[in-house]
């Protein structure tokens, strides 16, 4: 046993066991020091465990009498970490997992002391997740629904996805292999049965989703973290730069935790640099900080803004005549 936590909760057995147990033979069944035996001793205590010890050569290390080991045995901050993440799983699930996170919430908070309770209350006043996701979830809560009972049972799936190339989407075949949830967005992994191969998809890009009776097996070797990370860490993103003129310099300041790299200019001006999934996300991005920023890099940004701010001024000019 080598982690200290194995060993607290063991020696509480031991001692639930059997009372007036020796230092020296406590230390040897936990393959300890006696000096570490009695430093575990000392955390027991400030854990609330009450352990008591007895001189003489009858006397020895013992838990008092009626103490038993609860079913669930934390420190408060191990308390507040998991009452977080049931509420993080509500959060990121929505009507999928609430109820079965505050169901478990309920059951802890009925049996953990007051001291952890203390530690969870000041948790979820002061440490909040909220808008985890970036789609509205109740629109994505049925295709949650239907993609995890098709990952659960192993049914092949029909899907129309829409992409930026496809606006009018493209009917998919699907083994799903299991759902991902990365920078406020959903996604689903699987073989794609049109591109024979494991691809993602967006969730909130997928229309008129169904489950098929067709299963499948699948692979035996297949990790979702491994590959998930793997696909996005492969994709060549956008490196943009873009220059803050000098009365905007306090946009770039505001948002400096957002760039890669910062360089303020003598003129006041800032230069920054970001990088970008795709190029819609790139020009999307660039557009929303209007006249505050111009592009420097890359070249089809700037001609992508460009065109965009042309059809944006007709657009308005148009309107404007009407």
């Amino acid at each position: 046993m080598t982690n200290p936590a194995t060993r607290l909760i063991t020696l509480i057995l031991l001692l639930q066991r059997q009372p007036g147990q020796k230092a020296a033979d406590l230390a040897q069944r936990l393959s300890v020091s006696v000096r570490t035996l009695h430093r575990y001793l000392a955390m027991l205590d400030e854990m609330g465990v009450p352990v008591y010890s007895e001189r003489g050569p009858q006397g020895g290390f013992s838990l008092v009498r009626g103490y038993k080991l609860p079913p669930l045995v934390f420190t408060p901050e191990e308390a507040s970490a998991v009452m977080l993440g049931a509420g993080l799983v509500g959060e990121m699930w929505g009507q999928l997992y609430r109820e079965a996170a505050q169901g478990a919430l309920a059951k802890l908070e009925n049996v953990l002391p007051k001291e952890q309770l203390q530690e969870i209350a000041w948790a979820r006043r002061a440490l909040v997740v909220v808008d985890v996701n970036r789609a509205d979830l109740g629109l994505l809560a049925p295709r949650l629904e239907k993609l995890r009972q098709a990952t659960r049972e192993n049914r092949q799936v029909r899907m129309t996805y829409h992409s930026a190339s496809q606006p009018h989407g493209v009917s998919r075949l699907l083994d799903p292999y299991g759902l991902a949830h990365r920078a406020g967005w959903w996604y689903v992994a699987g073989y794609c049965q049109l591109r024979q191969a494991v691809r993602t998809f967006r969730l909130d890009r997928i229309a008129e989703l169904s489950l098929t009776e067709q299963r499948f097996t699948p692979p035996a070797d297949f990790d979702l973290r491994a590959y998930i990370s793997q696909e996005w860490q492969s994709e060549a993103p956008v490196q943009v730069r873009l220059r803050f003129e000098a009365q905007y310099a306090h946009i770039a300041q505001y948002s400096r935790g957002y760039w890669e790299s910062f360089e303020e200019q003598v003129d006041g001006s800032i230069i920054v640099a970001f990088s970008a999934s795709d190029m819609q996300w790139a020009v999307s991005n660039v557009l929303s900080y209007g006249a505050a920023v111009i592009a420097l890099d890359p070249p089809e940004v700037r001609q992508q803004v460009h065109a965009a701010a042309l059809a944006i001024s007709k657009s308005y000019e148009e309107r404007n005549h009407e």
